[in-house]
C-alpha cells in the first residue's frame, strides 16, 4: 500500500526545512507542500474553507477556530516563537509617550484583534506595565481569520483608505501593535524593547509561542497515528535545525534569536510537546479570555490529540 499523501502548508523555516526537502518523512505519510506567498492567506484559508489537510497556523487563531467548532485539531508543534516586546509602535515625535499613557487612548493593531502577536503585545502592556486594556480603544486595520469571531466594543475598524501605521506615525491613534518594522516615523514604544523581551525571558520565563500545526480532524479519526507520525516527523526536523543552530556561518534574525535564547536557558529553544510548554499555553488562554477573545479558559490537554499528550521533543 502506498503512503497516504497529504496536502501541507508550511514556511520554509530552519526547523521545517529538512522536512520540506523531503530528508525527514513522516511514516506512512506523504506531505505534498503547497507554496502559499503570503503565508496569512494560507492561514485564513485553513480557518474558513478547510484548504489543506495539514496547516501550520497561529495560535491564537488556533484558539478562536476551536471555539467555534472548526473541524481541525493542533499538534504540540511550535513552529515560531518570539518577543513582542518590539511589536508596541508609537510615533518618532511622541517623546516621554510611556505604556501607561495609553488608557483613555486609541492605539492601532495591524490586521485582526486575535493575531497571535497582538494578543501576546498587549499581555505584555497589561502585565509588565499594568495598562488596562479594556480603557484603549484598539483600532484594525483588517479583519480576523476566523469569520465568526466577534470583537468586544472597544475594539473598531480603521475607516476606509485610513492606514493605522501612517495614523501612529501622524499622533492620531497612541501606538500601534504590529505595524510592519519598516514603516517611517515609528519606533517602540517599549525602551530597549529587543532587551525587555530577553529580560522577561529571564525574569518570568515569558517566551511567546505564535505558530502550530493543525490537521484536519476527519483525518486524525480515520488514522489514528497520523497525529504521533507527524509529530515525530516535524520533531526529528526540528532536532536538526537546532543541533546545527550553533554553525550557522549567516544566521538570519529568528537564528540569532533562537541562538540567544538558548545562551539565557541553556535549553533547546524550540521544544514541542505539551510538558515543556505548558506555561506559555496557559498564558496565552489566560491572555485570550482577559482580551475577551475567549469567552472561557479551556485545558491545554483539550486543544492536542490524545496521542499526543505525552510527547516530548
Amino acid at each position: 500500500m502506498g503512503l497516504l499523501a497529504l496536502t501541507a502548508v508550511t514556511r520554509t523555516q530552519g526547523a521545517t526545512s529538512a522536512l520540506k526537502d523531503g530528508t525527514v518523512k513522516p511514516a506512512g505519510f506523504a506531505l505534498d507542500f503547497e507554496e502559499v506567498p503570503v503565508l496569512i492567506h494560507a492561514f485564513r484559508a485553513m480557518a474558513r474553507s478547510l484548504a489543506f489537510d495539514v496547516s501550520e497556523m497561529p495560535f491564537t487563531t488556533y484558539l478562536v477556530a476551536k471555539a467555534h467548532g472548526k473541524p481541525f485539531t493542533a499538534l504540540p508543534v511550535f513552529l515560531v516563537r518570539g518577543f513582542h516586546h518590539d511589536a508596541v509602535v508609537r510615533s518618532a515625535k511622541a517623546d516621554g509617550l510611556a505604556p501607561q499613557d495609553l488608557p483613555g487612548r486609541k492605539a492601532g493593531v495591524n490586521r485582526g484583534y486575535t493575531v497571535t502577536t497582538g494578543v501576546w503585545a498587549r499581555g505584555i502592556l497589561a502585565d509588565e506595565y499594568g495598562v488596562d486594556l479594556s480603557r484603549v480603544t484598539w483600532v484594525l486595520s483588517g479583519d480576523e481569520h476566523v469569520a465568526e469571531y466577534q470583537p468586544p466594543p472597544n475594539v473598531v475598524s480603521a475607516g476606509p483608505g485610513e492606514d493605522v501605521g501612517e495614523m501612529v506615525a501622524s499622533g492620531e491613534l497612541a501606538a500601534g501593535i504590529g505595524i510592519p518594522p519598516d514603516q517611517p516615523g515609528l519606533v517602540p514604544l517599549i525602551p530597549d524593547a529587543a532587551e525587555a523581551g530577553y529580560r522577561a525571558l529571564r525574569d518570568r520565563g515569558l517566551y511567546p509561542i505564535n505558530h502550530v500545526v493543525v490537521v484536519r480532524d476527519e483525518l486524525l479519526a480515520a488514522h489514528p497515528d497520523l497525529a504521533a507520525a507527524l509529530f515525530t516527523a516535524y520533531a526529528a526536523a526540528k532536532d536538526r535545525y537546532v543541533a546545527r543552530l550553533g554553525d550557522i556561518s549567516d544566521p538570519a534574525p529568528a537564528d540569532r534569536m533562537y541562538q540567544r535564547v538558548r545562551e539565557i536557558t541553556g535549553a533547546d529553544p524550540l521544544p514541542y510537546g505539551i510538558a515543556p510548554n505548558r506555561a506559555m499555553i496557559d498564558q496565552l488562554i489566560r491572555y485570550a479570555v482577559d482580551q475577551r477573545i475567549l469567552n472561557a479558559p479551556v485545558a491545554a490537554e483539550d486543544l492536542f490529540p490524545e496521542s499526543t499528550h505525552g510527547l516530548t521533543a
